[in-house]
C-alpha cells in the first residue's frame, strides 16, 4: 500500500490510461509541478488503468514506470485527475465493461472525499462508474449528444469551461484541464498562488459567466505586462500596508506618471480602485471567518472601523 510521505500534504494523482490524449495529462501535470516548484507540498504520482506499468498516448509517445492505481488510497487532501483518451475506445462498450475493478476504486476514492477531476472525454470513465448520475458535469462539445445518451441521469452542461460538484470536477475540452488545475491550486493555496504559477507558465485565467466567479486577486491579471503584474502582488501581499504611489513606481522601476498610465491602460481600472477592490475582498473573507471589526480595518490598512464600513457600503458588501 501506498503511503504519504510526511513532508508531502498533498497528492496529486494522475491516471494514464491507453491513447490518452497528451495535453489533456502533461497540461494539468505542469500546472501541478509549478506549484510544487513553488513550495506547495504536493506529491505528483502517475498511475495506469490497468496492471501494464507503461502505456502510449495518442501522440505515440509512451509513459512509462507507471503505478497500479489500486495501490494508493486517496483523501480530501488529494487530486486524481482522470484524462481524456481515443474515442475509439471510450465509445467502446467492451473497453469500457473491462475496467470494473478501477469503477469501484474510483467510487471508494469519492467516498473518501478525494477530488476527482475530469479533463475532457475523461467524463467517460467517471460517468460509467456511476459518479456522475445525478451530478452536474461537462465534456468536449463533440461528445456531448453522445455523453447524454449513454449516460441520461448525469446532468451534463454545455459552454462551460469547466463543472464542480462537490468533490467532483469535469472540464469541456483538452486545453481547459489547465484552467481547471489553477482552479483547484486557487482552492486549495489561494488566489495570489494561482495567480503567480498562471504567469509563470503564461496562461490567462478564464472563467466563463457561468462558472466560479474569479476572486478579484485573480481578476485584471489577464495581461502581460511584468511590472504591472509587480504592483499587483506587492499590493496584494501587503495589504495592510501604506503604499504611496511613488512607492509602487520604485518597486516597478518606473515614473509614477507612466505606472499610473500603464496601470489604467493594462487593467481597465486605476490603482486607488484596485486597492479598494482588494481590501474589500479580503475584508468579507476576515469577516466571515469572525474577525472583530477594528482587526480587519488593520489587517485591510484602513485606520478606523468608520473607514471599513463606508468601504464595505461603497461596494454593497454586507457585514455579517
Amino acid at each position: 500500500m501506498h503511503n504519504k510521505n510526511s513532508e508531502y500534504h498533498y497528492r496529486a494523482v494522475f491516471l494514464v490510461p491507453p491513447s490518452v490524449h497528451l495535453l489533456d495529462l502533461t497540461g494539468p501535470a505542469h500546472i501541478f509541478y509549478e506549484a510544487k516548484s513553488y513550495g506547495a507540498p504536493i506529491e505528483i504520482s502517475y498511475v495506469s488503468l490497468s496492471n501494464e506499468s507503461e502505456e502510449k498516448s495518442t501522440a505515440e509517445i509512451s509513459l512509462g514506470k507507471l503505478k497500479r492505481f489500486n495501490d494508493f488510497v486517496l483523501g480530501p487532501n488529494d487530486w486524481l485527475i482522470i484524462p481524456g483518451l481515443e474515442s475509439e475506445l471510450l465509445l467502446n462498450e467492451v473497453f469500457l465493461k473491462e475496467h470494473v475493478q478501477f469503477y469501484e476504486w474510483l467510487l471508494l476514492q469519492h467516498q473518501q472525499k478525494a477530488k476527482i477531476c475530469a479533463v475532457c472525454t475523461g467524463a467517460y470513465l467517471l460517468a460509467k462508474a456511476g459518479l456522475l448520475d445525478g451530478k452536474n458535469c461537462t465534456t468536449h462539445w463533440k461528445y456531448l449528444s453522445d455523453f447524454r445518451y449513454r449516460f441520461p441521469d448525469a446532468k451534463l452542461c454545455a459552454d462551460r469551461l469547466f463543472v464542480k460538484d462537490q468533490n467532483i470536477y469535469s472540464t469541456a475540452g483538452i486545453s481547459s484541464g489547465i484552467d481547471l488545475s489553477l482552479f483547484l491550486l486557487e482552492e486549495q493555496f489561494g488566489s495570489v498562488v494561482a495567480s503567480e504559477i498562471a504567469r509563470e507558465v503564461v496562461v490567462y485565467l478564464r472563467r466563463t459567466a457561468s462558472d466560479p466567479q474569479l476572486s478579484v486577486f485573480l481578476q485584471y491579471r489577464n495581461h502581460i505586462e511584468n511590472q504591472v503584474h509587480q504592483v499587483q502582488d506587492l499590493l496584494a501581499q501587503n495589504l495592510n500596508k501604506k503604499f504611496t504611489i511613488e512607492d509602487l513606481a520604485e518597486h516597478a522601476y518606473m515614473s509614477p506618471r507612466n505606472l499610473t498610465r500603464l496601470f489604467k491602460k493594462t487593467t481597465g481600472i486605476t490603482i486607488g480602485k484596485y486597492i479598494e477592490k482588494l481590501r474589500v475582498e479580503r475584508a468579507m473573507h476576515l469577516l466571515a471567518e469572525g474577525k472583530k471589526m477594528d482587526e480587519v480595518a488593520s489587517e485591510c490598512g484602513l485606520k478606523s472601523t468608520n473607514q471599513l464600513r463606508s468601504l464595505l457600503n461603497k461596494y454593497k458588501a454586507s457585514i455579517h
